[in-house]
């Protein structure tokens, strides 16, 4: 009898078990016109369960120098970190939370973009809002790959969010 109640007791533990999460928190901001250069981009937050690792940071994609020149053409580029006060002044839109895998995801896509050689930005064809889309058809959200707002942040997170509706509040 004790032992049935042992082989119940443990089907019961491998039933409940539940696969580790991280418990790290991506979301998605925006940065209008104002004082600054419009920009998407999004924060990390939490902890890696794999690792422990604690996650507190933010990335974004834009021009090493914002000049004239990124109206003529592709110019040098840069996954760049904001500081507090400018992630505080910008809209958040809405936020996933991530497995270590998708963690794990994210932070390959910010290092291949870091790493494109020469030349990497472009307003037209890889810019701020191309990365944050990149990053979104990573973690499975829908896309529109044919978007109207990619020079136009804001836009283009209302709409990415139309097409994930999952993530409305």
């Amino acid at each position: 009898m004790l032992r049935l109640l042992q082989y119940l007791l443990a089907a019961i533990g491998v039933m409940c078990a539940v696969p580790a999460h991280a418990d790290v928190t991506l979301t998605f901001y925006s940065h209008e016109f104002g004082s600054s250069f419009p920009h998407a981009f999004y924060t990390l937050k939490g902890q890696v369960d794999g690792t422990g690792e604690k996650v507190d940071t933010n990335y974004g994609f834009t021009a090493v120098h914002i000049s004239p020149g990124i109206l003529l053409g592709s110019v040098l580029g840069e996954v760049e970190i904001s500081t507090p006060k400018y992630v505080a002044s910008s809209t958040r839109h809405f936020s996933v939370r991530l497995n270590d895998a998708e963690y794990s995801k994210v932070m390959g896509i910010v290092a291949k973009w870091r790493n494109i050689p020469g030349k990497s930005y472009n307003l037209n064809n890889r810019n701020c809002v191309h990365f944050a889309m990149e990053t979104a058809a990573l973690l499975g959200m829908s896309i529109n790959r044919n978007s109207k707002f990619f020079k136009k942040p804001t836009s283009f997170m209302n709409e990415l969010l139309a097409l994930n509706p999952r993530f409305q509040k």
